[in-house]
């Protein structure tokens, strides 16, 4: 299962979780700086915004050079690129990567609730009755998304439903070939046996190219979709047939 648009309303994403990041980002790096997680954090950051200046990327600024002493200019540059990659929506390891350790911040003081349609847990839950493993691949962090999962509004703690989690890490979201990897981890003797919900046309794509099924879920607030998309779609997790 995708998160965003599938399991979760769009509006959460987009409302909450990433004006919660573009507000704090700046706190949490000066606030936990000199960690090896967050040095961590800003290597992959420094990575990407190095590729972005080759690029072009708009909104892309260099970071002070390395022998600069100056933390808050350096802090100051990396939420500049933070918060124009968020503005883009880019689906960037090193985006959500910090953008979950910012997260974990507002979920564990209970500032952020996670939110899931209710006729997604009533289906978690009687699939896992039944034997039948869920799993979630998101380009949100592994970590963002066992936030979501463990800390909803109505329904508490669900990790207990979910089996595994991916993320970019396993590849981008509309590449084939992230579809064959988690085909290859859960381990099953065929892609079919998997079937992948998202909100995603590429996403879509990218699956049943790999040889998954794929439903695509409507939500309110998703994109629309092209005409003749040739997918099966689903308004809520009760029409699925398992």
């Amino acid at each position: 299962m995708d998160i965003e648009g599938t399991t979760t309303p769009i509006s959460f994403v987009a409302d909450v979780l990433f004006p919660y990041a573009r507000a704090n980002a700046r706190a949490h790096l000066a606030a936990t700086y000199h960690t090896k997680q967050t040095q961590e954090d800003i290597a992959l950051l420094h990575a990407q915004i190095l590729q972005d200046l080759a690029d072009g990327v708009p909104g892309a600024v260099p970071l002070p050079p390395p022998d600069d002493t100056d933390q808050d200019k350096t802090i100051d540059a990396l939420v500049a690129n933070v918060q124009a990659m968020i503005n883009a929506d880019r689906k960037l390891t090193a985006l959500k990567q910090l953008q979950g350790h910012v997260w974990r911040r507002g979920f564990e003081s209970g500032e952020i609730k996670g939110e899931v349609y209710d006729d997604v847990v009533q289906a978690l839950a009687e699939w896992d009755a039944r034997g039948i493993k869920s799993y979630i691949y998101s380009s949100g962090s592994r970590e963002a998304q066992r936030l979501i999962f463990g800390n909803t509004v109505a329904h508490g703690d669900l990790r207990r439903y979910l089996s595994a989690f991916f993320d970019t890490n396993v590849g981008g979201k509309k590449e084939s070939r992230s579809y064959y990897e988690i085909w290859q981890t859960l381990g099953v003797d065929s892609p079919s046996q998997i079937l992948f919900l998202t909100d995603v046309y590429q996403e879509a794509t990218a699956a049943r190219d790999a040889g998954l099924e794929v439903l695509i879920s409507i939500r309110p607030g998703n994109a629309p979709l092209p005409e003749d998309h040739g997918f099966q779609t689903i308004t809520s997790f009760a029409q699925i047939a398992t």
